[in-house]
């Protein structure tokens, strides 16, 4: 197993802590009513801007989108007429989900309790990122592992930026505490520079509850990154591009797209960027000039994933302006059904598994509740002046995220060879100390500063408790199963045996692909080459046809081999297709006849259906069975493949290693 290193993504929301300007700290007072009511602008603008955007997503790439504003809200009037309001959309559905999150679990839940939400509440409707979090989560994972790198390769996409407003919004002026708490959530689905604009959007969102200026809070969202940060330098290039072209925002959008999109390396060069997108934002921050109508018809015209910047940007300008300011004719856009509140006060939720529909008001009210909360929380107070309610903030609030032991990948141990695993702590207050609370590891391994370390001298399954404890004494425990398999004999097979040799790179390359090309093995021979995850390590069984098959693979050897297990190990997947929908393993017999292993165990079991939400990147399954001799053994099953809107239907597995061992005593133990 490859050690996992310290996630350098919450480093970056920690280094906002100390480079924040002096202006910015000490307290400040805001009015209780007009706090609610910037809440409930931006709650409004985000609607607004979702809908607004939706149809310009994805739409101008090569060019911006025409000059001619004011778009209006175009076909989703007539969503809005159906709806009898607003409906719910990726912008602003995950925020909803999270302050039900903080009414369940107090304004600062752990990123477990979040995991837990995306795993009841996010079954479709989910992309990218969000989708291989969610994949990832219900296949046991939890964040910030879900975003990592090597098990999430679309973690320098769009999505955190669009879904984590909310934190902003319920700590208002509390511009530190913000950037690390945005940040913190972004690492559910995103690593590294993906999480920047997520964290300097925090910061402008709290900043905006006493700074009305765009520019000002552009420079307070950068100020919240750490120096020599990605997407730092990117502001600083907007900034240059709209001095040059001050009075052609068009001149400088075609700057911008020859930089961060044309010329960007090809691993992430996606029409989703992070990086590209919210510098989209920026340019439309700044040529909008803080006017609500100009700068939303800027965030659409700057294109690619443009509804995000809609409702992103609207939300920010909301906070400044509070409901009182925001355009009449875009909360009342429909005059022949004689709305009464702003979208008939009315939020339908048609994206999201069991969440209720709700009122706008009501849930702006909600979130406002949270916000007191934590600025009572962290230092602020109420008082009361002339009859007035005030708040007195603690904007040098900061934000310390709560001890937990994420789960993940459990690790490689194979009887024999040398092991170091990582194990995994995020928040607390280091120094961690790690012990042993029941069970016992495999002889040979050791627990230490937070490794397991050492050579196995015996296979078999160790189910074990570890404990993790902070300087706080604060403790966790976690179950977890240790797997110590045989040699792994597929090394010293003769043949890889498989449905498809090569993928099909022609009709693979005419697909909607969404992960990086680097993954991809053109031969199936990389299933024993001992690389489980990254470049290289994905073979597609993709064919020049794109009906429904069965796949297999396996091997077979010049000598008889005892064989009882099998690591089945996955590779990238795509949102149309890439898994098994079943799964068995078969065996040669004398007779030169493929025949069924007996006592098949898939440990953890296919994930069901067809859909993709909840087919992971980069896991294992174990597939243990009652001993068989045999030269030859392979698994088989039919090959997923669903309806996508953007590529032809084709039915494909991917795979990224396939290791073989001798039998595993107990074996039944893997499904406790």
């Amino acid at each position: 197993m490859k050690r996992l290193p310290r996630t350098t993504a919450w480093l970056l929301a920690a280094l906002a802590l100390s480079s924040l300007p002096a202006e910015d700290t000490g307290c400040k007072k805001l009015a209780v009513e007009e706090y609610r009511d910037k809440v409930y602008g931006s709650w409004l603008a985000q609607c607004i801007g979702n809908v607004y955007g939706l149809p310009h997503e994805n739409r101008y790439i090569e060019e911006p989108g025409p000059a001619t504003f004011p778009y209006g809200y175009r076909r989703n009037l007539e969503a809005l007429k159906r709806a009898n309001g607003v409906s719910s959309d990726d912008d602003t559905d995950i925020e909803y989900m999270y302050l039900l999150a903080m009414e369940k679990h107090g304004p600062e839940p752990t990123l477990a309790a979040l995991a837990a939400m995306w795993k009841y509440h996010v079954r479709n409707r989910v992309w990218l990122a969000n989708r291989a979090a969610v994949a990832a989560i219900n296949h046991g994972f939890t964040s910030p592992l879900t975003g990592r790198k090597e098990f999430n390769p679309h973690w320098f996409q769009i999505d955190p930026q669009l879904i984590n407003e909310v934190w902003a919004v319920t700590a208002p002026g509390m511009v530190r505490y913000a950037a690390a708490k945005s940040g913190r959530a972004a690492l559910i689905m995103d690593d590294g520079w993906g999480i920047e604009p997520t964290i300097y959007y925090g910061a402008m969102y709290a900043a905006a509850f006493f700074e009305p200026d765009v520019y000002k809070l552009i420079d307070i969202g950068v100020a919240a990154l750490p120096a020599g940060s990605r997407f730092a330098h990117t502001v600083s290039d907007m900034k240059e591009l709209f001095g040059k072209h001050p009075d052609d925002w068009t001149a400088a959008r075609r700057e911008m797209a020859e930089k961060y999109y044309h010329r960007e390396p090809l691993e992430s060069k996606t029409i989703w960027n992070a990086n590209l997108n919210a510098a989209a934002g920026v340019l439309a921050q700044l040529y909008g000039a803080g006017d609500f109508q100009k700068t939303l018809d800027l965030s659409c015209a700057m294109g690619f994933d443009a509804d995000n910047q809609a409702a992103t940007l609207a939300g920010l300008l909301g906070v400044t302006l509070g409901r009182k300011g925001l355009p009449e004719g875009l909360l009342f856009p429909v005059p022949e059904l004689n709305w009464s509140e702003p979208f008939n006060d009315f939020y339908k939720n048609v994206t999201r598994h069991d969440m209720p529909d709700a009122g706008l008001k009501d849930m702006a009210n909600r979130m406002a509740v949270q916000g007191e909360s934590i600025v009572l929380g962290h230092g602020g107070k109420e008082i009361s002046e002339d009859g007035k309610r005030f708040y007195l903030i603690n904007t040098e609030a900061e934000f310390v995220a709560p001890l937990e032991f994420p789960s993940g990948p459990a690790p490689y141990i194979e009887a024999g060879r040398q092991v170091e695993h990582r194990l995994p702590a995020f928040g607390g207050t280091p120094p961690f100390r790690w012990s042993v609370r029941a069970g016992e590891l495999p002889r040979g391994l050791r627990l230490q500063d937070g490794r397991i370390s050492g050579v196995a001298s015996a296979e078999g399954v160790y189910p074990v408790t570890l404990q993790l404890v902070d300087s706080k004494s604060r403790g966790l425990t976690q179950a977890v199963r240790l797997v110590v398999r045989g040699p792994n004999v597929a090394r010293s097979a003769d043949k890889v045996l498989s449905s498809v040799q090569e993928t099909d790179a022609t009709r693979r390359d005419e697909m909607w692909l969404t992960v990086p090309h680097s993954l991809y093995a053109g031969r199936v021979g990389v299933i024993r080459d001992g690389i489980r995850l990254g470049e290289g390590s994905t073979f597609y069984s993709i064919e020049g046809h794109g009906s429904p098959k069965r796949d297999y693979y396996g091997y077979a050897w010049g000598n008889p081999q005892v064989i009882g297990l099998l690591g089945y190990h996955t590779g990238a997947v795509e949102e149309n297709g890439g898994w098994f929908t079943s799964l068995n393993v078969e065996y040669l017999d004398d007779g030169g006849n493929w025949k069924p292993v007996q006592g098949l165990l898939v440990s953890p079991p296919l994930p069901p259906g067809r859909l993709p939400f909840n087919k992971p990147h980069f896991v294992e399954h174990l597939l243990a069975f009652r001993p068989v001799k045999t030269t030859a053994i392979r698994i088989i099953g039919d090959a997923g493949g669903t309806v996508h809107w953007h590529s032809k239907r084709t039915f494909f597995t991917s795979i990224s290693e396939l290791t073989v061992h001798g039998p595993l005593q107990r074996y039944e133990l893997l499904n406790r």
